[in-house]
């Protein structure tokens, strides 16, 4: 039983798939208040006041990257590690609350995804940026 639905990019197996959930990510990213988009290592991430708060790799896998995503989830790490594939991010930041969600493969729904970005987003954010979230209108 596949734990997604219509709008969920669901197994990202495929080129197209993977890349489609990639760009919906960094979209929404962009659009939380003073993000921008970066790419050290030749890699691309999105950062809020020079921190970054999603990893989303390379453009084009290659033999030693393959697709995904890392973010922070201080709330979340749980539940996010009990989903197959998921794991703790590597380089001691698991340590720190970031996990490696793996582009091919089954995926959660993606408001689940678009969740786990905000709340990654909240994480390094400063207070002033999140409170900006949370005011109405």
């Amino acid at each position: 039983m596949e734990n997604v639905n219509a709008e969920s990019p669901g197994n990202a197996g495929s080129p197209e798939k993977w890349h489609e959930v990639r760009q919906t990510l960094l979209e929404f990213a962009l659009r939380l208040p003073e993000t921008y988009e970066d790419h050290p290592w030749g890699e691309t991430v999105v950062k809020v006041n020079k921190k970054i708060f999603l990893f989303l790799g390379v453009e084009r896998p290659t033999e030693k990257w393959s697709p995904n995503v890392g973010v922070k989830l201080p709330r979340s790490n749980g539940h996010a590690l009990a989903l197959e594939g998921i794991r703790p991010s590597g380089y001691g930041l698991g340590k720190a609350g970031w996990v490696t969600i793996p582009l091919l493969g089954e995926l959660p729904e993606t408001e689940v995804l678009l969740d786990w970005v905000e709340e990654s987003y909240r994480a390094v954010a400063p207070r002033r940026l999140v409170a900006l979230l949370d005011a109405p209108g």
